[in-house]
């Protein structure tokens, strides 16, 4: 009986050892640390940027280090460093003339890793599917592209935070709206990133419209593109998403004119309670389509 406790003993000490051996040669979270000895000791983040001949605005990011495991792109588009792995050499477009910050994050063997970012400037939109509207980054000033509008006290729109935030309630409504020139014939798409902790009883609405708003009077021409409603059950809880992918209203974001002109993009909203953060708009986009 005590060679055979000796024995478990000496098992048990020799499981440990090697649990410990072998948890130490696993290479760090992929991403996440210097490695274990066993990472790369000069991995570099380096890339080029490089205009694709006959394409607007289009360009291709290229890692310069060809041996990487993994890398990912912050292509400044708003979504930031995805959380799956990107192309060492990828292909983008960018529609909209601005001045971008790309960044890559490289990864070698171990979960070494290295950053770097350059500047990419886009002198001009694409004239097929730029983005008409002006101001709908939200950010500091960017209220003067947008006309105002209250219906009944209770509900504000201004910006904070590089964001368009509609606040309030109290059966209140509200709404902006910009004037936008378009062609006859074209299709365009509608469509913005919307986040809020959640509302109450609250209604909000996409409007793209031929007609020019009038002070007191509600604006539906062209009816609802896109929206929110609690009764039919989205913005409820809490959403961070763009408006097209949880829109539970309206006859969906793709639109139409049958002449060139002057049409409106009216974003309006109302009800009992907008949530404790209201509802936030950013990145609000018309742009043409195929």
């Amino acid at each position: 009986m005590k060679l055979t406790i000796n024995t478990m003993k000496l098992y048990a000490a020799l499981s440990i050892l090697v649990a410990g051996i072998f948890t130490a040669c696993q290479p760090d979270e992929f991403g996440n640390g210097d490695g274990n000895g066993l990472s790369d000791p000069g991995i570099s983040a380096s890339f080029t940027i490089t205009p694709v001949e006959g394409k607007n605005n289009t360009y291709v990011f290229a890692a310069d280090q060809t041996d990487l495991i993994g890398v990912r792109w912050d292509k400044d588009d708003g979504v930031g460093f995805p959380k799956t792995m990107g192309k060492a050499i990828d292909t983008v477009f960018y529609p909209d003339a601005g001045t971008y910050t790309i960044t890559l994050k490289a990864y070698g063997r171990g979960g070494a890793s290295a950053v770097s970012s350059k500047t990419l400037t886009v002198d001009t939109s694409d004239p097929a599917s730029g983005n008409l509207v002006v101001g709908g980054k939200m950010n500091a000033g960017d209220e003067s592209k947008w006309n105002f509008v209250t219906y009944s006290a209770g509900v504000t729109f201004a910006i904070l935070d590089n964001k368009m935030i509609a606040s309030g309630g109290s059966g209140g409504h509200a709404g902006i709206y910009q004037a936008i020139q378009v062609e006859g014939g074209k299709k365009y798409k509608v469509d913005m990133t919307v986040s809020g902790s959640g509302a109450t009883d609250v209604w909000f609405e996409v409007y793209v419209g031929t007609a020019e708003p009038v002070p007191g009077k509600d604006y539906n021409d062209g009816g609802t593109r896109l929206g929110l409603n609690t009764w039919a059950g989205c913005g409820k809880t809490a959403f961070n998403a763009k408006l097209s992918s949880i829109s539970c209203s309206g006859s969906g974001g793709v639109v139409t004119f049958p002449q060139s002109g002057t049409v409106y993009l009216m974003i309006r909203t109302g009800g009992s309670n907008l949530g404790t953060t209201g509802i936030s708009i950013d990145n609000v986009e018309l742009r043409g389509t195929k």
